[in-house]
């Protein structure tokens, strides 16, 4: 059967949805394939969301108007925000959610899209135009033919996957879904570099067989800020309904690891594949920190209908013999039943280099990647690319210029640069430290930053972004006022200002004054702000920050300007870099590779120097009055 349509998603994971439903929204028929129906949207690992730099792009994805924020607002069963400690610039939001809850709302969503059809089939080859080097559909294992303008291949870790749990290897994707196998020797017909990437799971167990009456709980914020502006507020029988604990491995546990550890796959030698650096398993931390004593662990429920606990931190490829004893070893878990055993999952990917920064393919016209199978890791990760991937391909049959977010613009800029530009050997995971705009870049201002794009390519509805207008008028005005108002040297001001920390004051001086000082805050000024407004939590954190952080704000935004001649200068598609006299040959080759867009992307290319960038200008120079 031969069937037509404009987008095809292949995945219909994290990455896959927001690509699917970006496309369906802005006008484009569109048509998701996933493996199962039963498995869309699914956690396999930890169905948790957010957490540092990961809530950030939750954020984002959001302010786009994507999905993931507003399904894991509905599916909350604890809400908080991590390092409150510390600047403004890291406190990021994170989640637990009931993940069957999580992937009802998500197929829910897809199915009620007009423009989105959802199947369930198996992709096995992509179809191409050789001579046009462009892509023109796919075929499906029950030998359906799909014509359509754009792919986009959102397939996780399921392609050529295989499961590891000890000396035990077998084909399978997550959960013991069926893997992708011809996809990968399609891909690789059409010169498609792919390499092998590692992730793994904990095991689950079950909640009556764990004593948590020991073990120190980790309870929910009191007034949390929903991540979707779509989300007006939090149902309050619903957040913070489930109780987290946490635990620690001992001695005993480290023993059991050490004196097993030729048997986890990860050491002896049957997993060939990278892992993640930044999420290890269990015995890699063992080695890589010999010295450490106990390592935290996190004891989540996986939802509200499941007697399922998930323990975080404790991902490992041992026999289920060993990860029995490992477990038992635990505070309150000598009685510890597994639902779920742990494993580790080896997949194909490709090197995301062969990507543009739209996350097209520079050797296949209309062919775009996202999530996972460009070598990252997380849900949120997926869902940042699987947007961006959606956009730009409905952009491209538009016949409309692109959407290529910038580093100083938003953390999915930053994630999309740094795979494009400088790929990566092992499956990326965001972080706050990989971005040198983070005073910017923060959770509470996502909207201010992409709002205005997701409203310009079509996401953002005009009433969202009334709703929009409306919070960034209200944080104005606040600030205005803190700015305003004088606070006098009273008794009362005084004697709240000593308990706090802070020196007292004998002149009068202005509520933005005290709040930039470092002990202070505008939750703790309260008492003394006699004409204060009642603001939602999202405009009194925005106006603190604003407030507060100021002069470091100023100071990002001029390096911004900064850099912004760099990336101002576009390269020709065109240009042949081993041509250009006195450039290295080492950098000629990478630039040729990469093939960047402007100097700014091809300055953070490893390996190519100022130098190199400096005989690029002379030689666009010469080039500029040659053409004249």
């Amino acid at each position: 059967m031969n069937f037509t349509t404009k987008i095809i998603v292949i995945g219909a994971g994290h990455a896959g949805i927001e690509a699917a439903l970006a496309s369906a929204r802005m006008g484009i028929d569109t048509v998701l394939f996933t493996l199962s129906l039963d498995a869309v949207g699914n956690m396999p690992c930890n169905p948790s969301i957010g957490g540092s730099a990961k809530g950030h792009l939750v954020f984002e994805v959001d302010a786009l108007g994507g999905e993931m924020g507003y399904a894991a607002d509905r599916a909350t069963i604890q809400s908080r925000t991590l390092n409150l400690g510390k600047g403004a610039a890291v406190h990021a939001k994170r989640v637990q959610a009931d993940r069957a809850l999580y992937k009802s709302i998500m197929k829910s969503t897809l199915e009620a899209e007009p423009n989105l059809r959802l199947i369930q089939g198996e992709v096995t080859e992509i179809l191409t135009d050789g001579e046009k080097k462009m892509v023109t559909g796919v075929k499906t294992r029950l030998g359906e033919t799909w014509e359509a303008e754009a792919v986009i291949i959102a397939a996780g870790t399921f392609l050529t996957s295989e499961i590891f749990v000890g000396d035990s290897c077998y084909p399978a994707g997550p959960d013991g879904m069926t893997s992708a196998d011809m996809l990968s020797d399609s891909l690789r017909s059409l010169g498609i570099n792919l390499q092998r990437f590692k992730t793994g799971t904990p095991a689950r167990v079950h909640r009556r067989s764990v004593d948590v009456t020991g073990l120190e709980e980790q309870l929910g914020e009191d007034e949390p800020i929903p991540f979707s502006a779509r989300t007006e507020c939090y149902a309050p029988d619903a957040v913070n309904t489930a109780v987290c604990h946490t635990v620690y491995t001992n001695l005993d546990t480290h023993r059991i690891i050490t004196e097993n550890l030729d048997r986890s796959a990860m050491y002896s030698g049957n997993i060939t594949g990278t892992g993640p650096r930044y999420c290890p398993s269990i015995e890699t931390k063992l080695v890589r920190f010999a010295g450490k004593e106990r390592h935290q662990l996190f004891v989540e429920p996986c939802g509200r209908d499941t007697e399922e606990l998930y323990i975080q931190g404790f991902s490992t490829s041992m026999p289920v013999d060993v990860q029995y004893e490992m477990l038992r070893s635990l505070d309150g878990f000598d009685k510890a039943e597994v639902m779920r055993y742990a494993y580790a999952i080896e997949y194909d990917c490709i090197n995301p280099t062969d990507l543009y920064p739209t996350l097209e393919f520079k050797a296949i016209g209309g062919l775009y990647g996202a999530g996972q199978f460009n070598g990252t890791s997380g849900y949120e990760e997926a869902a940042a690319q699987g947007i961006v991937a959606g956009i730009n391909a409905a952009l491209k049959i538009k016949g409309e210029e692109p959407m290529i977010l910038t580093r100083d613009s938003s953390y999915i800029g930053t994630l999309i640069d740094d795979l494009v530009t400088k790929g990566t050997e092992e499956p990326y995971r965001m972080m706050t430290s990989r971005s040198e705009y983070r005073l910017l870049l923060r959770q509470d201002n996502a909207d201010e930053r992409l709002t205005p794009i997701g409203r310009k390519i079509g996401l953002i509805s005009d009433e969202r972004y009334e709703r929009y207008l409306e919070k960034q008028r209200a944080i104005e005005q606040e600030i205005k006022r803190l700015s305003a108002t004088t606070v006098a040297p009273t008794e009362e001001v005084n004697t709240l200002l000593k308990s706090l920390g802070s020196s007292e004051i004998s002149t009068g001086i202005k509520l933005s004054e005290l709040i930039r000082r470092p002990e202070l805050g505008y939750d703790l000024l309260a008492r003394i702000d006699k004409e204060r407004p009642t603001l939602p939590k999202a405009v009194r954190t925005g106006a603190e920050i604003r407030v507060k952080y100021e002069g470091y704000i100023k100071r990002e935004l001029a390096e911004v300007q900064r850099g912004k001649r760099l990336e101002e200068m576009k390269l020709p598609k065109d240009i042949s870099y081993k041509d250009i006299k006195g450039l290295r040959l080492e950098s000629a080759e990478k630039l040729d590779k990469v093939r960047p867009i402007s100097l700014g992307q091809a300055s953070r290319i490893s390996g190519v120097n100022p130098a190199d960038i400096s005989v690029i200008l002379i030689y666009l120079e010469q080039k500029r009055r040659s053409d004249r």
